[in-house]
């Protein structure tokens, strides 16, 4: 089994042994406490400095193996640059960056939590843990053998030292709600689908209700009864049955709307009918994405006891190819009563989002909803990997997501909607088809759920097939399952919608 991070906050002093972190500004400065620290090797220091050319730009490093007149098996000095141009998202970052300094064969570290000017504040300390334990996670469950100087599998203990230990601590508890969400987001898109499938990602988010979340999981009965023949058209080929999960955290004032958040949940995606390249299939386990920042989210807003009303629904299916599967031609009933040609059997994510949309707006009447799903490779390229498409009814809510992206780093780029799109969905035989074509596919994704949606409904889709998994590395993921959107819904819901 992977070890564990153990993660704490100390004074400042000097550490007897492990690893010691640093920070210093341009030209080498370094802070009060690390001055003090340093006070045996700081000739070492200007010396290793000089020859490494290190001078503190701002994502350089210097690292040397046992300094002598220094008590640790190792330093590491990282650089910050100017450390006033340092944004409240960059101390995580920081915190990523001195993690990925320490060694697999080292089972301890101590970071100073300092600036050049001084010690950080507890909000920055705060976010630089954050950034540490995001940065260790590490997805290796199944490996049963590692090479023999892989220590990586030990437990690690990372000091964070700080001028006020118990202001730092107050400063984490949320923060670490928050990581624990982005955690668990994580480790749901990374299982194999042989172990995450529907059955079992609905008791893993049934989980929540210890922290006072009530969960409702509806079986293929009640969905039936319910009329969401979209949804149970996309799992009916497959032998492990489809669920639908309402999760409720109730920490704001009673009897107010909820906002809400709705997750694709397509546990394992062989396209159907219409069944994919061989090629790649095996990262389609991560076509759940969605539904896992439902679920990450939902942990991390009642974690940290969020003075919030929220709902968290993800609609959770298999859409595999058996005698049994959904056919190109098909036409079903939506929960919503409108019918839908299927087209393309690969076309699922929004007959999932089709009738969860809808449930959720009927069954809770939100402020508004954001719905998350891995729907589209169109949206990978128009956007690549930095941002997820963005696609919305609503001005105010775009633009606060917009905003909540660039602080979180998890950004987003509005794409447009536009009657004209629909004419491509279109269908000579239903209400709409479940796609357009080839030109402007996510879009017509986009207008098709918009078609599930009311127009007095706030609603923002974000398209995540290019942030969700196999998203691009930073200084605080290193993983397949990057946990994205957890931050930034989290952000949306502290900075606009708590009491």
């Amino acid at each position: 089994m992977p070890g564990a991070v153990k993660l704490g906050f100390s004074p400042f002093a000097m550490p007897g042994r492990g690893v010691l972190i640093v920070f210093c500004g341009e030209a080498l400065v370094l802070g009060a406490a690390a001055r003090r620290t340093l006070a045996g090797a700081r000739d070492l220091v200007a010396r290793a400095a000089k020859a490494e050319r290190f001078n503190g730009k701002s994502g350089s490093s210097l690292d040397i193996v046992a300094p002598a007149g220094l008590n640790v098996a190792r330093l590491v000095v990282i650089g910050v640059g100017k450390a006033d141009d340092l944004a409240a998202k960059d101390f995580a970052k920081l915190g990523g960056t001195a993690m990925g300094k320490m060694p697999a064969s080292a089972g301890e570290a101590t970071i100073l939590a300092e600036l050049p000017r001084g010690a950080m504040r507890p909000d920055q300390a705060a976010e630089l843990a954050l950034g540490v334990r995001l940065r260790a996670y590490r997805f290796d469950r199944y490996k049963t053998k590692r090479k023999d100087d892989d220590q990586a599998s030990a437990d690690k203990k990372i000091a964070i030292a700080v001028a006020d230990v118990a202001a730092a601590r107050k400063a984490f508890s949320s923060r670490e709600a928050i990581g624990d969400g982005i955690v668990l987001a994580r480790d749901l898109v990374n299982e194999p689908a042989n172990v995450l499938y529907p059955e079992e990602f609905a008791r893993r988010a049934s989980a929540l209700k210890r922290l006072g979340v009530a969960v409702d999981v509806l079986d293929v009965r009640a969905m039936k009864k319910l009329g969401m023949n979209a949804l149970l058209g996309v799992g009916q080929g497959s032998r492990r049955d489809s669920r639908l999960v309402a999760m409720r955290w109730n920490g704001g004032r009673k009897g107010e709307a909820p906002v809400a958040f709705v997750g694709k949940g397509v546990c394992f995606d062989t396209g159907g009918i219409s069944i994919k390249p061989a090629g790649g299939m095996e990262d389609m386990k991560g076509d759940m994405a969605g539904a896992a920042c439902v679920v990450g989210l939902m942990h991390a807003l009642a974690a940290r006891k969020a003075k919030v009303n929220a709902v968290g629904v993800i609609g959770v299916v298999e859409n595999m190819p058996d005698g049994n599967a959904q056919r190109p031609g098909d036409i079903v009933t939506s929960m919503s009563g409108q019918t839908i040609e299927i087209i393309n059997t690969d076309a699922e994510g929004r007959l999932v989002l089709a009738d969860a949309l809808w449930y959720t707006a009927k069954r809770f009447k939100p402020k508004f909803m954001v719905n998350l799903a891995t729907l589209t490779g169109a949206i990978i390229v128009a956007l690549g990997h930095e941002h997820a498409g963005m696609f919305s009814n609503d001005d105010k809510l775009s633009d606060r997501l917009a905003k909540c992206g660039l602080a979180t780093d998890e950004r987003v780029w509005r794409m447009p909607l536009a009657a004209e799109y629909d004419k491509l969905i279109d269908s000579k035989f239903a209400d709409v088809k479940n796609t357009g074509g080839r030109w402007a596919g996510a879009i017509t994704a986009a207008q098709f759920l918009q078609r599930f949606v009311s127009d007095e409904t706030p609603w923002a889709h974000l398209d995540i097939a290019g942030t969700g998994f196999d998203s691009r590395q930073t200084e605080t993921n290193k993983s397949w399952g990057s946990g994205w959107g957890v931050l930034l819904l989290n952000r949306l819901v502290a900075d606009y919608y708590e009491r």
